[in-house]
């Protein structure tokens, strides 16, 4: 098949849309298909080669996201590509653009839905109006546009209960994760560079990896290292609007000796940082799989995460990792439960991470496509 991703999001930006979208081209052309991705355009010092572009400006709210506003030759591209099916991620202008597209050239489209953007708006919408109405409004575009695609994709079961509580209809839908490559995220990684790198020495590691954001709720995770014991660390790694009020966070609570700040890691380092780490922590509950758990996990890292949405699907509390409500103390509870058993669910967690990978998910995907192609 001939697959056109089409996506809100790409390099340079870093996020789990990104991520999404190379790892799903990367498991489809295994395979043997052939697929195409249309992006906003970065600039031309941040373009690839055989990614195709879409003029853009910037999202002023959020510098590294760009919106594709301007209109586009759309229509032609994907007529001279001769795709068989469109492949959205995202629910913005990219989206609206992959629809449009598909109903005028015929050619079916299948939306990925990968971002609860609606628990977002508070932190970074332009809207003057109050953030409930701001919601109730963002949910109505949602219904209106879910409807449209041949199929939408969920990465978790979590997002289709969603769904139906906010009374979304679709024509279809399928629940294929992202997925990982298990031949890089695996047990027996050497970490010792990193824990040279970092002075962690004699130390336990808690690691957090992503974007730096508010909606990631990382200052609960913050809150919580002032409960564990000194020789505790707490890994933050990656880079966003939030940085600086983090860091704000670390000094009034004394936390610096505490607290590292890594800024953004290559991704050819990650699952070293992985294997430097004894557990991996996330209190958001904005995700809507959490992939840099699931890729810790595949390194044998325990997690303990947020006790709602797409990690009630992944985690098994005390077996693969441990969740925790939204406290502090609960944290701090959790992250200690993991530490203390890290032995035992370690193997766990990378038994969990098995089932993501990418072999898998690219035949999930292939058989979706399929589906809709009938």
């Amino acid at each position: 098949m001939r697959i056109a991703l089409m996506t809100d999001s790409y390099f340079p930006t870093r996020d789990g849309v990104v991520t999404a979208v190379v790892t799903m081209r990367q498991a489809l052309e295994e395979l043997g298909h052939t697929v195409f991705i249309i992006a906003p355009d970065p600039g031309e010092e941040h373009r690839e080669e055989g990614v195709h572009y879409f003029r853009s400006i910037r999202f002023k709210r959020y510098p590294e996201y760009l919106i594709p506003i301007f209109p586009s030759n759309k229509r032609e591209l994907i007529r001279s590509l001769n795709v068989d099916v469109i492949h959205i991620f995202g629910i913005a202008f990219m989206a609206l653009k992959g629809l449009m597209v598909s109903r005028s050239t015929k050619v079916p489209s299948v939306m990925t839905y990968c971002t609860n953007v609606v628990d977002a708006m508070g932190f970074y919408s332009p809207l003057p109006l109050p953030i409930d109405i701001q919601e109730r409004l963002a949910w109505i575009y949602l219904r209106n546009l879910l409807r449209r695609p041949k199929c939408v994709i969920a990465l978790t079961p979590a997002t289709i209960s969603e769904f139906e509580s906010k009374r979304v209809r679709t024509k279809s839908t399928e629940i294929i994760p992202v997925g990982i490559d298990i031949s890089r995220f695996k047990d027996g990684i050497d970490g010792s560079f990193v824990t040279e790198r970092h002075a962690l020495v004699g130390k336990r590691v808690a690691i957090h990896v992503g974007r730096v954001s508010f909606e990631k709720n990382i200052s609960l995770v913050v809150k919580a290292m002032a409960l564990l014991p000194d020789d505790v660390t707490l890994l933050i790694v990656g880079r966003g609007p939030a940085s600086d009020s983090l860091k704000e966070l670390v000094e009034r609570e004394g936390l610096s000796k505490k607290v590292i700040f890594t800024g953004f890691v290559p991704d050819e380092e990650l699952p070293s940082y992985y294997a430097a780490s004894d557990i991996v922590v996330s209190a958001s509950r904005f995700e809507t799989q959490g992939l840099t758990i699931i890729e810790a996990m595949a390194c044998g890292t325990p997690a303990a995460c947020s006790n709602g949405r797409a990690f009630l699907d992944i985690i098994q509390d005390g077996v693969n990792g441990c969740l925790f409500e939204d406290s502090p103390e609960s944290c701090a509870n959790a992250m200690m439960r993991c530490l203390d058993g890290k032995d035992m669910l370690s193997k766990n967690s990378r038994g969990t991470a098995e089932e993501y990978s990418m072999e898998s998910v690219g035949r999930k995907l292939e058989k979706a496509y399929e589906k809709i192609l009938r």
